[in-house]
This record gives structure tokens, C-alpha cells and sequence, in this order.
């Protein structure tokens, strides 16, 4: 089936989170006609130019032959169409050729593109990570240079970090990076799973590649940041001969068949130290986050590709007698429930997205230092309940979306199983979900002496007790009551414990997390929706109230997983489990 953008649900999705104050307070010159422009255009280029390459996309994907990356049908014409309309500079700084819009309405358009075609998003998405890293690190060279032709979308970027023996663990990565005596470096050792590494929809691609210097410390503080480009750059910004690097194959994946995933040798290739040296690490995160953020995104875009394929279907599908009315399954409750509960993971996962989005733009503009560092906070806070939650809400929608279709689902003819496999990798990249978890129980819950959480805590709270009054969303509020209640205890005792304990409990703990903030943000646009959309205000009083009753119901049990430890993991050692 076709897709169809999302306009109404990210509208008020945007206001929910807070677009309209951020505008007010750092965007004189966007006003509410422009977004909607903005949107609308986004979504007429992601319905008639992305979603019709989506399938032979996945039929047919990326080739390498003779040493030579060529894109899936369509992609390269796709992408430089992309470019040409302004789709790659949206939050750029203007200085640098950028449009200046904020970070959450990029969000929103990215999440337009990743649902029409999640293996094309791939591609400007790695350059949105590098547009980041050297707009904030980069040497004045590689700003005049290099940086305006990324925003433009003339040049693309990618991440290299991963080698064979250093995935999530970068302390063991041996890539050195040898001084040339003229200022520059020369690149050699090998990266796999490079996203979109090599491939003919642009003149020049950007490598940043984590590497070693000659008298670089042991461990991640002797790792530097390197921009490696697979053609020479000379100081007027015009391109020359090939550098030393090539791909040496594309993997064969289970999903994004469409997106290049390549193996990359550095033969000596000369590239340039980004930041500072030894301290790499700390400058790659800035792309790492901002690609987590788009990860998370990713998972909502899967999720609602799949729920439209799903509710289309069901919609034409006759079987049986259904007890809600018709003739399709539509009308069968078990299949309506299924569809409805989809919709509100869908709507919860991107209200936390676009939340996150909103406060990394407060960051930036807040006017006053202390809303800033409260923003940047808070942004860190959710970042991998973004990433984690959000990409399994992807997995979870579109297995039930299979599962709507029934035998049919299994069948690739439908596209229903694409979806699933696609939605499959967003979990794993960009650091694991199980990464994401200990990232937040451990690093994130300690930040500001402790306070994030609790304060998130506090204003959930606060809502809860006033939607125990709102006509038509009490139970809303008193399941919200339960909820936050629940992720309190749970944050005190995350905080309390360390070791094993914390760590086995770390994935429910973000779970829960993702399912009380979800619930909230749900309640909040249900309110919204009163006045600012009408016609949406009774369906999202519903699925407020579904989400209350079959997600937040289980918030007290989710605690008490968190906070049981991890007491049996040493009884169940590799013999026990192997049965």
C-alpha cells in the first residue's frame, strides 16, 4: 500500500511538546504557516518520491561489483532530488548554508522520510550526525570546506567506528592513524557495518573515523577523530584524486537491503584530526546522540508504516462474522484492539521523540543559563529512552502488524514482513537497547546530584492529579498516579544499588520509564486535543485511556521486576541455560 505522511498527528504531537513556546521564545521569524509548509511539502516529497522505491528497495537493494557500491533503483536520483529541495540543511546553522529551523521540526520531517523509506533515511541521516560533530569540533578548514557541502547535501557523511573485535566496546579499536609530516595523517586498519559507506548518489563522502595516534594512551582516551574523505579536497574546495580507502563488500542483512552497510579499508588514506587529539570518543558522541535521537525516530516512522499497512488490510479482509459490525476483520475486537493499541504506542513513542527534540532545542536558545543546563539535562535524560523505548515500540507494531495480516503477513508479496525485518536493526545500532538502559540507570539517573528524574517525576505527578478531574480521563489519571509512583520507587532504588543488581534491572527500569513518560505525553495531548484538534479529541481520549488500562496497569509489577536484582543470574550460568 501507499503511504500516507501523518500531518495531523505530528501537529499536535508538535504543539504537545512544546513547539510552539520554543518558537515564541528563540524563532521570531517561523510563525505556524511556515511549519505547516514545511510539513506539508516534507510529506508530498516522502509519499510520491520515497515510499514508490521502498519495495524494489528491499526486492533488489545496494550491489557491489568490481570494487564499485551502486545504490537500490532510484535511490541516487532520489537522493540528489532530496538535496536539491533543501531537505538535508533544515536545522543547519545558517552560516554555514543551514536554514536555521529547529532540531524538532527536522525530527519531524526525518520521521516522514524514514517511514516512506527507512533505508534511504539512513543516508542524510548519518550527514545530519556529521554536520553536528563539525560544526562543533571541526577545524576552520574543514568548516569553509567541507561542512557547507554536507548541509547542502552535495557531500554526505558517515560514522566509522566499529571494527571486527570493537563493537560496543571502542577501548579495543586499533585503526592507526600515522602523522604525515605535512600537518595531515594517514588512515589504515578496517570498519564494517559502515551505513551507506560507499555509493553513487553523491560526488564525495565524508568519513569521520575514530582511530589511534603513534603515542595515544591505551583505552578510549587514546582515541582521536578523523575526517578521511573518499576523494582529496584542496584548499580551494574543488576535488581531486581518490583517496585510500574503498569498500571491500556490503553485508548481506536481514532488513534495509536498499541502505549500503559496507566493510571499509583504510589503506594508508589521508585524512585530518577533527578536535581535539585523544579525545575522539567525547567528539564522536555529538554524532552518536544526534543519530540515537534519529534511531528512536526511526522506530516510530517503522511503527506507523506498519499500523497504515496493517489497518488497511484489516479494513479489506473478510473472514468471519465480526462482532463490531461490517464485513472485514476491522470489525472482529481482538483485531480492532490490536490496531488501536499499535496507534497508541505509535502516538507515545513520538511524543517522546519530539519532546527530546524540543528540549535539545532549548539547549541551544533558552535565554536564561540555568533553562539551558535544566534542557541539556533533561535532553541527555530521555535521549536513550528515545532510542531504546521508541525502537522497540518499532519491533513490537510492526510484529503485530505481521500478525494482523495473518498467513498473509508471512508472505513478503504484502510487504508486511519488511517492515518487521526493517524495524529489527533499529534496536541493535547506535548502541544497543541494553546499552541504552544501563546508559540511563547508570550515567544519566546520577547527573545534576540525582535530580532529573525525580523532577520529571514531580511534574507527571502533578498532571496526574489534575487529569483525576478531567471529565472522560480520571482513570487516565488515577493509572498515572500508580505509574509515576512506581518509576519513583524504582528510580530510588536504581540510584540506591549499583553493581549486578542495577544492571540486571536496568532494561525494565527503561521500560518503565518509556511506558509512564508514553502514558503521559498521551494524557497531555488528549487535553490538547480539546481545543487545538477538535476532530482528534475523542480518539485521543481513547487511546489514552487503552494506554492507561493495558500499558500504565502494569507499572507496579515492571517496579517490582526492576527492583528484584539480579540475584538469580549466577544460578543461571551458560550449563543451566543450555538445559
Amino acid at each position: 500500500m501507499s503511504f500516507r505522511a501523518p500531518l495531523q498527528s505530528l501537529d499536535l504531537a508538535l504543539a504537545a511538546a512544546g513547539l510552539p513556546d520554543l518558537m515564541a521564545a528563540g524563532y521570531p521569524d517561523l510563525d505556524s504557516e511556515t511549519v505547516s509548509a514545511v510539513l506539508d511539502s516534507a510529506a508530498a516529497f516522502a509519499e510520491a518520491e520515497l515510499a514508490p522505491l521502498n519495495r524494489d528497495g528491499d526486492r533488489i537493494g545496494a550491489r557491489f561489483e568490481n570494487g564499485v557500491v551502486t545504490g537500490a533503483p532510484g535511490f541516487a536520483q532520489a537522493y540528489q532530488a532530496f538535496a536539491a529541495q533543501g531537505w538535508n540543511s533544515l536545522a543547519a546553522d545558517p552560516e554555514f548554508g543551514g536554514q536555521g529551523l529547529p532540531k524538532v521540526l527536522e525530527l519531524a520531517v526525518f520521521e516522514m522520510v524514514h517511514a516512506a523509506n527507512m533505508a534511504f533515511g539512513l543516508c542524510p541521516m548519518l550527514t545530519q550526525g556529521a554536520i553536528e560533530a563539525l560544526t562543533l569540533h571541526g577545524t576552520e578548514r574543514q568548516k569553509r570546506l567541507v561542512l557547507p557541502r554536507l548541509v547542502s547535501g552535495e557531500w554526505t557523511g558517515t560514522m566509522n567506528l566499529t571494527e571486527p573485535q570493537a563493537g560496543t566496546d571502542l577501548a579495543s579499536v586499533t585503526a592507526r592513524a600515522e602523522p604525515d609530516g605535512a600537518g595531515g595523517y594517514r588512515i589504515t586498519g578496517q570498519k564494517i557495518y559502515i551505513t551507506w559507506g560507499d555509493h553513487d548518489a553523491a560526488e564525495n563522502i565524508c568519513h569521520l573515523v575514530l582511530a589511534r595516534l603513534p603515542d595515544a594512551p591505551p583505552g578510549v582516551k587514546g582515541i582521536s577523530l578523523f575526517l578521511a574523505p573518499k576523494r582529496l579536497i584542496d584548499d580551494e574546495g574543488r576535488l581531486g584524486a581518490a583517496n585510500a580507502l574503498r569498500p571491500a563488500s556490503i553485508e548481506h542483512k536481514l532488513g534495509i537491503h536498499g541502505s549500503p552497510t559496507c566493510v571499509m579499508l583504510f589503506e594508508g588514506a589521508r585524512a585530518e584530526l577533527v578536535g581535539e587529539a585523544n579525545n575522539g570518543l567525547a567528539h564522536m558522541f555529538v554524532m552518536m546522540n544526534a543519530a540515537r535521537l534519529q534511531v528512536g525516530v526511526q522506530g516510530v516512522a517503522i511503527a506507523e508504516r506498519a499500523l497504515q499497512q496493517a489497518l488497511a488490510y484489516a479494513q479489506d479482509r473478510i473472514q468471519g462474522r465480526p462482532a463490531l459490525g461490517g464485513e472485514s476483520i476491522f470489525g472482529h475486537p481482538d483485531v480492532r484492539r490490536s490496531l488501536a493499541l499499535m496507534r497508541a504506542k505509535v502516538e507515545a513513542a513520538r511524543a517522546i521523540c519530539l519532546l527530546t527534540g524540543v528540549l535539545a532545542d532549548q539547549a541551544r536558545i533558552a535565554p536564561d543559563p540555568a533553562a539551558r543546563e535544566l534542557a541539556r539535562g533533561r535532553q541527555e535524560l530521555l535521549t536513550p529512552i528515545a532510542k531504546a523505548w521508541s525502537t522497540d515500540v518499532g519491533v513490537e507494531v510492526a510484529s503485530m502488524g505481521v500478525q494482523v495480516h495473518g498467513g498473509m503477513g508471512f508472505i513478503e508479496d504484502t510487504g508486511a514482513a519488511q517492515h518487521y525485518r526493517d524495524a529489527r536493526i533499529a534496536p541493535i545500532y547506535e548502541g544497543t537497547n541494553g546499552v541504552q538502559a544501563v546508559d540511563l540507570a547508570g550515567r544519566k539517573l546520577s547527573m545534576m546530584d540525582g535530580a532529573l528524574m525525580p523532577g520529571v517525576c514531580a511534574e507527571i505527578a502533578a498532571d496526574a492529579d489534575r487529569l483525576a478531574a478531567a471529565p472522560g480521563l480520571e482513570g487516565v489519571g488515577r493509572r498515572l498516579s500508580a505509574g509515576v509512583a512506581a518509576l519513583s520507587r524504582a528510580t530510588d532504588w536504581m540510584r540506591q544499588n549499583r553493581g549486578p543488581d542495577a544492571l540486571a534491572g536496568a532494561t525494565a527500569y527503561l521500560r518503565l520509564s518509556g511506558d509512564v513518560i508514553g502514558g503521559w505525553l498521551l494524557a497531555r495531548q488528549a487535553l490538547l486535543a480539546v481545543d487545538r484538534a477538535p476532530a482528534l479529541a475523542d480518539s485521543r481520549a481513547a487511546l489514552a485511556r487503552l494506554f492507561a488500562d493495558q500499558v500504565l496497569a502494569q507499572a507496579p509489577g515492571v517496579a517490582e521486576g526492576v527492583m528484584a536484582g539480579g540475584a538469580d543470574l549466577e544460578v543461571l550460568d551458560a550449563a543451566a541455560l543450555a538445559g
